[in-house]
C-alpha cells in the first residue's frame, strides 16, 4: 500500500489475511516451528498446486511468513512464520475462538480441531 494514504484498518487486515486458504496455511505453520511445501499441501489436501503457491508468496510479500530454500542433496524449501506472523497469532486465536462459539450457537460442526489451540 502507497506511503502516507490512509487505509482502513479492517481492509488491511483483508487484503494481509484474506483469501480462501491464508488462515489455513497459518494455521498450519502455526503448529510446528517449520514446514515443507509437501507437508503443507498434504495437511490442506484440497488446495490446488497454484493456489498454494500463490498464498504462500502473497503471504512471505506481506512479511507473514519466511521461505527458506535448502540446496542438499535432496533439496527442499521450508516455511515458518515470521515474528510479524507469530504477531498475529493471538488476534486469530481469538477470531477462531469467536467462530467456534458461533458455530457452536448455530449447531455446525467444528472441523479442524489444529486450529482451536493456534
Amino acid at each position: 500500500m502507497p506511503d502516507n494514504e490512509a487505509v482502513c484498518p479492517l481492509k488491511y487486515l483483508s487484503k494481509t489475511f484474506g483469501g480462501k486458504w491464508k488462515l489455513s496455511i497459518i494455521c498450519v505453520l502455526a503448529s510446528k516451528n517449520s514446514q515443507r511445501y509437501t507437508t503443507i499441501k498434504r495437511r490442506l489436501r484440497t488446495i490446488t498446486n497454484t493456489m498454494l503457491a500463490q498464498s504462500l508468496r502473497e503471504l512471505e510479500a506481506d512479511g507473514i511468513i519466511n521461505r527458506q530454500e535448502f540446496f542438499e542433496k535432496l533439496p527442499h524449501v521450508e516455511y515458518s512464520l515470521t515474528e510479524r506472523g507469530e504477531r498475529a497469532l493471538p488476534m486469530l486465536t481469538a477470531a477462531a475462538e469467536w467462530a467456534i462459539k458461533e458455530m457452536a450457537f448455530e449447531n455446525v460442526n467444528v472441523n479442524c480441531t489444529k486450529c482451536q489451540s493456534i
